[in-house]
């Protein structure tokens, strides 16, 4: 149900928004989440209808209608709606010869030159995936109050601009593409680590990133190599969602995975991709990280991982993104090759202010790399500190689990009370995590 509510909520504002336009987005945001409360509430009572999809959309329709015929200067779309007064559910999409997706053209439309980088990924994420707050700070590594106020942004640049949904040129679609595909990547991103859900992947979301990034590669305007790209990138993820999760729901460590669990049909989808998107001289992130993904998948075992090639790649992505999530990675990769020590290194070597705080993998590979130094007092704080800006379930109990460990390590008192000297040095990765950033 939840999985339904989200696409449709996507699908129904896209639809409403095209007879609306743009200008009423708040509008169709209203009626369409009052549909899905009233939802809710009848099919709980009546049971759910034959076409949900379709209840879903008359509802909305007659929402709307009844809010316009209460604002007499909103009168002239009422026959945009009226038009479809005996349809019984959305209708096809149809974008001439353009983009023949009504969610993704209306991604086109948000992700508008006029309308701030920032603000085009937040609101696109909460308009059309449908993701809380919470879930895009997190996503975008920011606060909830940065991402509010860019939403606010994107929807009353977009009020004012008044654009036409209906016809965005084939240059306008080649101009927003990579705005549409830092969307596309962030919603499969979501998916593969779902940080407000039981579950530990998203397959619902990540399928729909899967669904948009093809028909774009379907479309002239959108068949780029860095679509190809992205598309390589999720292919080789998804084949390893399988081994991930472990038949109680939990995470799996990559080390541990079995690798007969993968999906090789994907990781052959991923290669044929990949190859197409050596066309040309272009180097993108997707090219990098998909480059960093079949370097795991292509290792017949976790120990025949090439990390001296992975840390290179993370090196190149680093230089054509700069992230701290980068260089997060990077350090797991020279962990790999060069022991814990180098990776904590690595992080010491992180200016404070670029610390991302409220991120949980950061704590937790601190936390990870100092369990297997042995200063088991550290990784403890650390992983409490993780566990403190974690929601998701499976990572809590993930966390949790590495705490008891740290319990069951004999002498774990002597460890706390070790001299002043030691513990200096062991706090300089806490350090780090104390930063905010």
């Amino acid at each position: 149900m939840e999985h339904f509510f989200r696409h449709e909520f996507g699908r129904l504002v896209a639809v409403l928004t095209r007879s609306l336009g743009v200008r009423r987005l708040d509008l169709v945001e209203d009626v369409v989440q009052a549909a899905l409360v009233q939802a809710l509430e009848t099919w709980a009572r009546r049971g759910v209808p034959d076409d949900p999809a379709g209840w879903l959309y008359r509802t909305a329709r007659n929402l709307a209608i009844d809010a316009l015929r209460r604002e007499r200067t909103h009168a002239r779309a009422l026959p945009h709606l009226a038009d479809g007064g005996e349809r019984e559910a959305p209708p096809e999409a149809r974008f001439a010869d353009e983009i023949g997706d009504e969610p993704l053209r209306l991604l086109f439309v948000i992700c508008h030159e006029a309308v701030p980088d920032g603000s085009r990924v937040a609101f696109a994420l909460r308009t059309l995936c449908g993701f809380s707050t919470a879930e895009i700070a997190r996503g975008l590594l920011t606060t909830e109050a940065n991402v509010q106020k860019r939403v606010e942004r994107a929807r009353d640049r977009l009020r004012d601009l008044d654009v036409d949904f209906a016809s965005p040129a084939a240059p306008q679609l080649r101009a927003r593409l990579d705005a549409v595909l830092a969307v596309i990547y962030l919603l499969f991103c979501q998916g593969c680590h779902a940080t407000h859900a039981d579950v530990p992947i998203r397959r619902d979301l990540c399928d729909e990133a899967r669904r948009l990034a093809g028909m774009l590669a379907g479309h002239p305007a959108g068949d780029a190599p860095a679509v190809r790209a992205l598309l390589a990138l999720m292919c080789f993820h998804a084949a390893r969602f399988d081994a991930r999760v472990a038949l109680d729901g939990g995470l799996v460590l990559f080390e541990q995975q079995d690798r007969s669990a993968w999906n090789w049909g994907d990781v052959r989808e991923g290669m044929a991709w990949l190859a197409r998107s050596a066309a040309g001289d272009e180097l993108t992130r997707y090219h990098v990280e998909a480059g960093i993904a079949w370097e795991h998948c292509r290792a017949a075992t976790f120990a025949d991982t090439d990390w001296g090639r992975i840390a290179e790649l993370y090196d190149v992505l680093d230089r054509i993104a700069p992230s701290p999530v980068h260089a997060l990675n990077r350090a797991v990769a020279e962990a790999h090759r060069h022991g814990p020590q180098a990776g904590l290194d690595r992080l010491a070597a992180v200016a404070p202010e670029d610390v991302p705080a409220r991120y949980p993998g950061w704590h937790a590979v601190v936390g990870e790399l100092n369990f297997r130094l042995g200063r088991y007092s550290v990784a403890e704080g650390a992983w409490r500190e993780a566990l403190r800006w974690t929601s998701a379930s499976a990572d809590r109990e993930f966390l949790r689990r590495r705490l008891d460990d740290c319990r069951r390590v004999p002498g774990l008192a002597d460890d706390r009370e070790r001299p002043r000297r030691s513990r200096r040095n062991d706090g300089a990765a806490r350090r780090n995590t104390d930063s905010s950033g």
